[in-house]
């Protein structure tokens, strides 16, 4: 079988078009979708609790279409400030922009693109929360730049991936009462948890290069920090719990949560990096058993 000229071409363009599209897919992580999860659960706690375990569907599917447009958005501008960095580190030298599919310009009009199309879903909220939804925009564009300046930029991923938190509240509610602003700060802790696992990954690279992270800071230190971390988050939510007047399933949630992170600290007892991304993925675990101890306890009431 013979091809002609303009087979050869049009394979080639259809080639190279399918390698473009996965290296959008890859760069806004939707093959990896870890991270939309760890982003969502924070969010479907307050929606259930400023709900009383009824919230509004529509709001519902706006804060689920958010997370997943503003963590993709996340994504691309997280690789577009390490477009330099992520060539050098084992675990992200195939990223699309440091093999070069995709451009820096591609990725910042990605990042543009889902940024805008997620404030159009949140004008469909009330004011308070359309402003809100400004510092979101705020912090997510701030955090890939802080590894360069401190050793606290999971602090800041915490502050952007918990602040769904807030806006569910005053998205539901048109107010944030203290204890929306104690389920925001445990989800603080919690990316400060898991994010300090992600980044034992790849600290011995990140030493080389020079990037700072909690994993650096911490060093020898780390799992006690972690642990303690981890005691902390588990209070917060016990207070939270008791604020909002929930029962055993919800307690139950937290004891298993509470199992999984136990199962974390055995997992980076060594620092092996494959173990450390195994402890970082398990909290999708911990996330996930508290919102279904949460939900169960509404379905009960």
């Amino acid at each position: 079988m013979s091809y002609s000229e303009s087979d050869v071409k049009s394979g080639t363009a259809s080639r190279t078009l399918r390698q473009q599209l996965d290296g959008y897919i890859r760069l806004i992580r939707l093959d990896k979708p870890i991270g939309i999860l760890l982003l969502l659960w924070p969010a479907l706690w307050a929606l259930w609790m400023a709900g009383s375990g009824e919230p509004r569907w529509g709001v519902v599917v706006i804060f689920i279409l958010g997370v997943g447009l503003m963590r993709s958005a996340g994504c691309a501008i997280n690789d577009y400030a390490d477009r330099n960095i992520d060539g050098r580190v084992k675990r992200t030298c195939n990223r699309p922009l440091a093999t070069g599919v995709v451009s820096p310009k591609e990725a910042l009009w990605i990042f543009v693109l889902l940024c805008l199309v997620s404030f159009g879903l949140v004008l469909l909220l009330n004011r308070e929360t359309v402003m809100m939804s400004v510092v979101a925009l705020l912090l997510a564009s701030l955090y890939p730049f802080m590894k360069r300046y401190s050793h606290m930029p999971q602090l800041v991923l915490g502050m952007a991936f918990g602040w769904a938190v807030p806006m569910a509240y005053m998205a539901l509610l048109g107010t944030v009462p203290m204890v929306g602003w104690l389920l925001y700060l445990s989800a603080i802790i919690w990316a400060l948890i898991y994010d300090t696992e992600y980044a034992m990954v790849d600290r011995d690279d990140d030493l080389v290069i020079g990037v700072k992270s909690t994993a650096i800071l911490f060093g020898r230190q780390d799992r006690l920090i972690i642990g303690l971390l981890q005691l902390v988050m588990l209070a917060l939510l016990v207070v939270v719990g008791m604020e909002v007047g929930l029962g055993i399933p919800y307690y139950l949630g937290l004891v298993i949560a509470g199992a999984l992170f136990v199962w974390q600290q055995v997992l980076i007892r060594e620092r092996e990096p494959a173990a450390c991304f195994t402890a970082f993925l398990n909290n999708n675990n911990v996330g996930m058993v508290i919102f279904f101890g949460l939900l169960l306890d509404y379905l009960l009431a």
